[in-house]
């Protein structure tokens, strides 16, 4: 009976332990595999995130504007901020983020709840004692929301950046609307966000005397993209007022936002230093064109799939990057790749039978595993802004071989650096 009680406590513990492993070793997304580049590991920083939002007041309501009758409202944006903390050793660097697939205005695909973990804790306080951290300002595409990027939200605060991702109002899951809105908004929602994170930086208990907004990087994933692409100098077309007349109906709202406008010259902010744009949207309809693009001086970061289907590719991004002549930029390309380069891993519930296949797409690459993708573009983002906002000496990781397949690149593991290709030019004249 002894020797039974004894298997039956061992059999017991090992239960305990084979579980405790299983909770403690899984999958966060943003974790490493295995074959992760360097850069792309988890920074010195503990993580805190918070949720706060902000109000634009009396704002054109485009989608309910007619000619000359101007109809106003105020936007209202969610906004999920990471930052470094200061964590207890009894507090669990973990969250549960509330999400949702689907689309409001899609019939076809009802508003679906789920959750996902994540690897910061809600609240915490944050690190005063370090002096300022660098400001990161994420938009997304549409749609999309503020937690499709959580593998690099985190990973950048663990590395001590304060990283505010947009729930931009009318472009997300939760409430879409019409597309005019995203035209007209998007860089108009990431500037008001920098001028109110400085603000916060300056007055909010929540982050006094931590934000660096004068040190300022943009991260946008497709309309996310078409916007940080504006506010940093490249100002849209003049003949993209002609292409999205009918969609503005015949405003002329856009045109404060045009490459031409002295307006929009004067909107130009010093306190942005780095952008990054993943598959950005807009090159194929128009948006810009040689002369608009050569208003980005900014040093950017383009991140695309060879095979875009949405923001195109030779004709698209590549076309923008090959563009702004006046920057020094560089192009990560994944070979035959989508669109799908920027989000988070597909969540278990869109591999459920019967749901809209656009809800798997949403985050998928039919040709990549995404968590390969989100560990390639934390080590590259990590670079590319630890040399412009924390002059990190990183230049080594983005001084590569063009082509991936023909010499292991600076970081990767042995035989890891495949399919992927590294463009890199320098401003006219340069």
């Amino acid at each position: 009976m002894k020797k039974q009680y004894t298997l039956l406590n061992l059999a017991v513990a090992l239960l305990i332990a084979i579980t405790s492993f299983s909770q403690n070793s899984e999958f966060i997304y943003g974790d490493a595999l295995p074959d992760a580049p360097v850069l792309s590991a988890r920074g010195a920083y503990k993580v805190g995130v918070k949720t706060i939002e902000f109000t634009n007041k009396n704002q054109l309501d485009i989608l309910k504007s007619k000619g000359t009758e101007l109809a106003y409202y105020d936007r209202k944006l969610k906004l999920e901020v990471w930052y470094p903390a200061n964590i207890n050793s009894n507090e669990k660097e973990m969250v549960v983020y509330d999400e949702v697939m689907g689309s409001s205005n899609d019939p076809k695909r009802p508003i679906i709840p789920f959750s996902f973990n994540g690897r910061a804790a809600k609240d915490a306080k944050a690190i005063t004692s370090e002096g300022k951290f660098p400001l990161i300002i994420v938009s997304h595409g549409y749609l999309g929301s503020r937690l499709l990027l959580t593998y690099l939200t985190e990973n950048l605060a663990s590395k001590g950046y304060i990283v505010v991702a947009i729930d931009h109002m009318e472009s997300t899951f939760r409430d879409a609307a019409g597309f005019p809105s995203t035209l007209l908004n998007r860089s108009k929602d990431i500037l008001f966000v920098l001028n109110q994170m400085a603000e916060v930086g300056r007055s909010n208990e929540f982050l006094k005397g931590i934000v660096d907004s004068d040190n300022t990087a943009l991260i946008g994933y497709s309309m996310g993209g078409y916007g940080v692409l504006n506010v940093a100098g490249a100002g849209y077309s003049d003949n993209s007022l002609k292409l999205f007349g009918a969609l503005t109906g015949g405003s002329t709202a856009l045109a404060t936002r045009l490459g031409s406008n002295a307006a929009y010259k004067a909107s130009l902010d010093p306190r942005i230093k780095a952008v990054v744009a993943f598959a950005p949207w807009g090159m194929e309809r128009g948006v810009w064109d040689g002369e608009s693009l050569k208003g980005l001086k900014i040093p950017t970061f383009f991140i695309a799939g060879s095979q875009d289907d949405i923001s195109g590719y030779e004709k698209g991004i590549k076309a923008i990057y090959s563009g702004v002549v006046n920057t020094d930029r560089y192009m990560l390309t994944y070979m035959n790749a989508r669109h799908n380069v920027a989000p988070n891993p597909p969540p278990a519930e869109s591999l459920k039978p019967g749901l809209h296949i656009d809800e798997y797409y949403r985050y998928a690459e039919p040709s990549w595993n995404e968590k390969r993708i989100n560990n390639i573009n934390q080590h590259f983002v990590t670079a590319f802004l630890g040399i412009h906002l924390k002059q990190k000496e990183f230049g080594k990781y983005l001084d590569l071989p063009q082509d991936s397949n023909a010499k292991t690149w600076e970081g990767f593991k042995p035989r890891s650096s495949v399919g992927l290709e590294l463009l890199h030019a320098l401003p006219e004249g340069k």
